[in-house]
């Protein structure tokens, strides 16, 4: 296991991400801020917070769950049920700028289903994707808006994000 983000290297890349975002989103759009479950979840809250304190306002923060909408759901090589969780977006997301959020960008499976799920819901006037992590491996043409990290990881290997929140610690480990 090899440590390539600490907690404040996270810390950094939030501070990051957050003035990226502003920059390039004008003031007047409406803009909401939504996590893939499980850890898109807790950047998608960290990184709403710090857009509430820095632009003043209120900016929304809801939760998506993807499980039905990936395309390896019923896939022969898995056996076990998957687990649906739900969807928490208490705000209506027609002719928002959505910051679509999650830990790790490989394949751009999770972020193809994640769109899915949000056109199911209603109709933004964007969908910008933020990742903390941006590893090389895409199998379809999808990339991120906002990337805190690009890491070379070799096939095989996993990226495995750490918060607080839900592991104890900030940190972010190659297996």
């Amino acid at each position: 296991m090899k440590v390539i983000l600490n907690c404040e290297q996270i810390e950094q890349i939030l501070r990051d991400l957050t003035g990226h975002i502003i920059s390039e989103i004008p003031a007047e759009l409406d803009v909401a801020v939504i996590g893939i479950r499980s850890r898109g979840e807790i950047l998608a809250h960290r990184l709403s917070s710090r857009l509430s304190q820095q632009l003043s306002k209120n900016i929304p923060c809801g939760t998506l769950d993807i499980t039905l909408y990936r395309d390896d759901l019923n896939s022969p090589q898995g056996s076990a049920q998957p687990q649906v969780r739900t969807t928490e977006i208490g705000f209506d997301i027609d002719d928002k700028i959505i910051i679509l959020v999650d830990d790790v960008l490989y394949t751009g499976r999770s972020s193809r289903a994640a769109m899915d799920a949000l056109i199911d819901l209603g109709r933004p006037r964007a969908i910008k994707l933020a990742v903390l992590v941006d590893r090389a491996g895409r199998e379809l043409p999808i990339q991120a808006d906002y990337a805190g990290f690009k890491a070379d990881v070799a096939p095989g290997k996993l990226v495995q994000v750490n918060f607080t929140e839900s592991d104890g610690k900030d940190q972010v480990v190659i297996e």
